[in-house]
């Protein structure tokens, strides 16, 4: 049973096709992810409005009933804009490969494809949300830094200050009882 190396994703399936839907869902599933499978375009985004930011991945069909799979794209991409939205279509052309990437797709799969490319696919979105959440914490980090230094700044400046402050003070009270000034 492969396992997946990487965090598990929730992952939307959507295809009108039970065979495909089935073969991916037990695919997701071994490889330890959390699977939802739909069969059409309407409960696909009603399903994304009501759980907005839920599928980390989504994998949909290009052609199904109600709203096409570049409608469920769009939803998913507006409902988390860090979703992997992973197109296939058994009716692949330039001009769909085109769009569905325009409009934010991961990848485009022309069915039938093998197992061994969705690996693929699924390590480098792995290895994306892996870059993208160490970038967010080097960004904390360097932000904390610069926080650090900038308040450690700041506090000396303001060291400076009262110390300048404190020497007018002590020579105008010496000014003030005539003593001599330096």
């Amino acid at each position: 049973m492969p396992q997946t190396a990487s965090r598990p994703f929730r992952v939307l399936i959507v295809d009108d096709e039970p065979d495909v839907r089935d073969l991916l869902v037990e695919y997701f599933e071994e490889r330890g992810h959390e699977v939802m499978a739909l069969s059409d375009g309407h409960t696909a985004i009603a399903e994304i409005e009501r759980h907005a930011a839920r599928y980390s991945l989504v994998v949909t069909d290009l052609q199904l009933p109600g709203v096409d799979g570049l409608g469920v794209l769009g939803a998913a991409r507006s409902a988390n804009p860090s979703a992997a939205v992973i197109i296939v279509t058994g009716y692949a052309s330039l001009d769909s490969a085109v769009q569905a990437v325009r409009l934010g797709a991961y990848d485009y799969l022309t069915k039938p494809f093998s197992l061994g490319q969705l690996d693929v696919i699924i390590q480098r979105v792995s290895d994306r949300n892996a870059l993208e959440a160490e970038n967010r914490q080097l960004a904390r980090r360097v932000g904390d830094r610069d926080t650090a230094e900038s308040r450690n700044a700041v506090n000396d400046r303001l060291d400076a200050i009262d110390a300048r402050l404190a020497r007018i003070e002590e020579l105008l009270a010496r000014m003030s009882l005539g003593r001599p000034r330096f």
